[in-house]
């Protein structure tokens, strides 16, 4: 849903600008550091960037799922590492106090991630609870007005320089389903809770993912999100499929850039006395890029009108999920064949860096095997 068609393409064109004049000329600055340099970070929090999908009365612009969308689209054609500095705020970390914090927990935490004072992020993947969530071993034992946490997580984006961690434990050690898991909001600086050193990772520099570790960390209860034990799981689902419905268009815009670049090249480069274009081979590629992006967008578009609408989106939000990530590998894939030598070796072209950002999308928010399970299994039960 677009509520004002015009103020949405202000924010893009601006967005389109920001990516172009700011982003894409300090992407090998990023690499190099492995950091968004503080003086683009604090150029996003002056332009909004991090309040995207939050509420308009706690200081975000309150965009629709359409409307967040279509901005992924375009912030995500520049490398990685600049849409996850924001996109924790405008995802995973704020979603779960969007959709079920308490009137007072919203208001305490909300207008900060809205702002980017402070960067959130989603502690839910364990050593063993990754595609099977519910296996989660962190737990959560309530102690007059606190919980004391203990546990750890694993491959948490933006856990170095969190500042607020929404936090999936146990709190009932005898219901190992779902039922027994809740979620809360941890601040950075509680005793107890702590960080391992930043991975070393394939690709996306500057994004850091880490280790969180809990220690007899005492969280106030008022922090249990919802003020309710048992609804964390619950929480989790509503974050992640608003969530892989996001990453499915933050995973588009690489392509489009992916392909923009591919056909740029192969419009100068020239062998057998010809521009690469003309062959017939290499327009086959592009097409095949081109065929795949437009059709990625028209569902995640289609899919994200139908969960402004309030329709169930559980399945197409993993179609959404699984087609998009699949489809950016294809398309980098493809990239790299266009420009040959100069797609593999990153003196070149920026195609080296995207191809190895762009192999996580498959991984996180569940797998694309983990979709395809969920997708087969609520066909069978609703069909098609």
């Amino acid at each position: 849903m677009i509520r004002d068609d015009g103020k949405l393409q202000t924010i893009l064109a601006e967005v389109r600008d920001w990516v172009r004049q700011v982003a894409i000329p300090n992407e090998q600055r990023v690499e190099d550091n492995d950091e968004v340099p503080e003086d683009i970070v604090q150029d996003m929090r002056q332009r909004g960037f991090f309040g995207w999908s939050i509420p308009e009365e706690y200081g975000g612009a309150g965009l629709t799922t359409e409307e967040l969308v279509r901005c992924a689209f375009e912030l995500s054609q520049a490398a990685t590492a600049f849409r996850a500095r924001v996109g924790t705020n405008t995802g995973i970390g704020s979603e779960a106090l969007v959709a079920d914090g308490t009137p007072d927990q919203k208001a305490r935490y909300l207008p900060k991630l809205a702002s980017g004072e402070l960067t959130g992020c989603f502690a839910l993947t364990e050593y063993e609870a990754g595609s099977d969530a519910t296996a989660l071993r962190t737990t959560a034992e309530r102690d007059g007005d606190h919980y004391v946490l203990n546990g750890s997580k694993r491959y948490i984006t933006n856990a170095p320089i969190a500042g607020l961690f929404t936090v999936l434990a146990r709190t009932d050690p005898s219901d190992g389903t779902a039922k027994g898991i809740s979620a809360f909001i941890v601040e950075g600086d509680t005793p107890g809770l702590s960080t391992g050193a930043p991975y070393r990772k394939m690709g996306q520099a500057g994004s850091p993912v880490s280790e969180v570790y809990f220690d007899n960390c005492r969280v106030p209860a008022e922090n249990l999100v919802g003020g309710e034990e048992g609804r964390g799981f619950k929480t989790a689902m509503k974050v992640l499929n608003k969530q892989r419905l996001h990453l499915s268009a933050l995973s588009t815009g690489p392509a489009i850039r992916m392909l923009n670049e591919a056909v740029e090249y192969a419009r100068h480069r020239e062998q057998f006395g010809r521009a690469i274009g003309d062959f017939q081979l290499v327009q086959a590629l592009i097409a095949d890029c081109q065929t795949e992006i437009q059709a990625a967008k028209a569902l995640i578009l289609e899919t994200a009108r139908a969960r402004d609408a309030g329709e169930d989106v559980r399945m197409n939000a993993s179609i959404c999920k699984y087609f998009a990530t699949e489809m950016c590998g294809r398309v980098a894939d493809r990239a790299v064949q266009v420009f040959g030598g100069a797609g593999y070796v990153a003196d070149y072209s920026c195609i080296e860096r995207l191809y190895r950002d762009v192999r996580l999308f498959r991984l996180y928010e569940g797998t694309s095997q983990i979709h395809q399970l969920n997708i087969g299994k609520l066909t069978l039960k609703d069909g098609a």
